[in-house]
């Protein structure tokens, strides 16, 4: 891995940006832009941020020549070193040092929203990626000095591999059967499948008589009625004298 302080990165870059005088934070509710003078800056400029291991650099610089006005170095986001106005998210006081130990807060405006947008996102981005390095270092220190599992054979230690008895087994065993599922049945022999039994020569067809719906029903005009021995319903009024063995040659059942 390369050092930290061998190259120094480009974050963010902004063409104009203005620098206020800030008055004394007068209570810990924090700073707010509208105590600052908006209309007459201190400071106009361009704007750079640079990382350079795990510090960003907030660097205020000439636009025409690139002289250094001021600079804030940045160990953690949010925190002392930037912070946000509570009236506006165009503004941000920072703490710029001279290199000496010294050091001062100015406020830091932009003209466009989406150029304070940029500002923000840059430090986000870059501080979360410090926080996934620091993660990723903590987690190889900590596999490497895990102990680690040998797997590698001893001196002396060796491995037997039986295949040929296993081969002669199964050409021993032979071809196995399928057994029947359980629960069917085996299909019937030849020549019964669907078959209708004709009836012998014995047997005799009767013929069933299929009465007439007039033989049934009587809607006609009434009349003297027909002898009994004519009716095909039998004699009811004599339903009581008759037994149960003319019952059977008439072939109908009889109502009592």
């Amino acid at each position: 891995m390369a050092d930290d302080n061998s190259y120094e990165s480009m974050l963010c870059v902004k063409p104009e940006v203005h620098v206020y005088r800030i008055p004394p934070r007068a209570s810990n509710r924090g700073y707010r832009a509208a105590d600052w003078k908006l209309d007459e800056p201190a400071w106009s400029g361009r704007m750079k941020i640079t990382a350079k291991g795990k510090l960003a650099y907030i660097k205020l610089e000439d636009r025409n020549t690139g002289e250094l006005f001021a600079q804030a170095p940045v160990e953690q986001y949010p925190g002392c070193v930037v912070e946000s106005v509570t009236d506006s998210s165009r503004y941000f006081v920072i703490r710029i040092e001279d290199g000496n130990g010294r050091h001062a807060f100015i406020g830091l405006g932009f003209a466009d929203r989406g150029d304070s947008f940029d500002f923000n996102v840059a430090l986000q981005d870059h501080f979360k990626w410090v926080k996934q390095e620091g993660e990723l270092a903590k987690q190889e220190a900590s596999e490497s000095t895990a102990p680690k599992l040998d797997l590698r054979f001893k001196e002396g230690q060796t491995i037997k591999i039986s295949i040929g008895q296993n081969i002669k087994k199964k050409e021993a065993g032979g071809v196995k059967s399928r057994p029947m599922a359980a629960g069917l049945l085996p299909p019937p022999p030849a020549g019964k499948v669907g078959g209708v039994i004709p009836p012998s020569a014995g047997q005799s067809t009767v013929s069933a008589v299929q009465p007439t719906p007039a033989s049934l029903l009587d809607f006609g005009s009434p009349g003297p009625s027909a002898p009994p021995s004519a009716d095909v319903w039998g004699d009811f009024t004599s339903a009581g004298s008759n037994s149960c063995k003319d019952a059977v040659q008439s072939g109908w059942v009889q109502f009592s």
